[in-house]
């Protein structure tokens, strides 16, 4: 699956032609170093390792330094496997080779976007599962607006369901949203405009899979 690593700008809207607003998502993406590539001879299965951003050489570690020296390219900030590249794809995804946001994405292509959403700390059930709460004030309803209600039974089975929807921590968990449609691409600058919300915090870091 052909893909980029990029960095979420930030949030906009754009007009269709029928003047509507539509939502969308700036992301920085590319350009991507081909560092590895792999195969099933070698490896059990094919992938293409692509490494994105610039790092300090004094802040790397030694054995990514000859990783990729390997590559004949400068230490890099983010390091993402993508397996079975197209066909297609071939003559780019070459050790070294430089992989830009024209060579993957084109307007009005449908990609699916992995990134890390907003860490919100320990939250209560109604904000982190969507509970309704007790929904009246009256009735001798003193403090239990927000409350996660009834756990589970009691002599049996005595214990409470793995699973249960309780309060807890919330967000920094890896997610994926499926077929957004690419707006807009600036090659020129290595951006893309997408249609909709893309998880995580501007400057966070996205994988955009065609």
């Amino acid at each position: 699956m052909p893909g980029l690593i990029g960095r979420k700008v930030g949030m906009t809207n754009v007009f269709d032609e029928n003047g509507k607003s539509i939502a969308c998502t700036l992301v920085e993406a590319g350009p991507c170093v081909v560092t590895q590539v792999k195969n099933e001879e070698t490896d059990g299965y094919k992938a293409v390792q692509l490494a994105y951003g610039e790092r300090k050489e004094k802040n790397t570690p030694k054995a990514l330094q000859g990783h990729f020296a390997k590559a004949k390219t400068t230490p890099k900030l983010k390091v993402v496997e993508f397996r079975d590249f197209r066909s297609e794809f071939d003559d780019k995804v070459k050790l070294g080779n430089e992989i830009k946001i024209e060579d993957i994405f084109n307007e009005q292509d449908y990609v699916d976007a992995i990134g890390t959403s907003k860490g919100k700390g320990f939250q209560g059930v109604v904000k982190r599962h969507g509970f309704g709460g007790v929904g009246q004030a009256t009735h001798g309803q003193h403090n239990r607006m927000r409350a996660p209600g009834s756990i589970g039974a009691a002599s049996f089975p005595s214990r409470v369901f793995k699973g249960m929807k309780m309060a807890g921590r919330t967000g920094g968990d890896r997610v994926k949203t499926l077929n957004l449609r690419v707006l807009k691409v600036y090659p020129e600058k290595n951006l893309v405009l997408i249609s909709g919300a893309i998880p995580g915090a501007k400057n966070s870091f996205v994988i955009l899979e065609k």
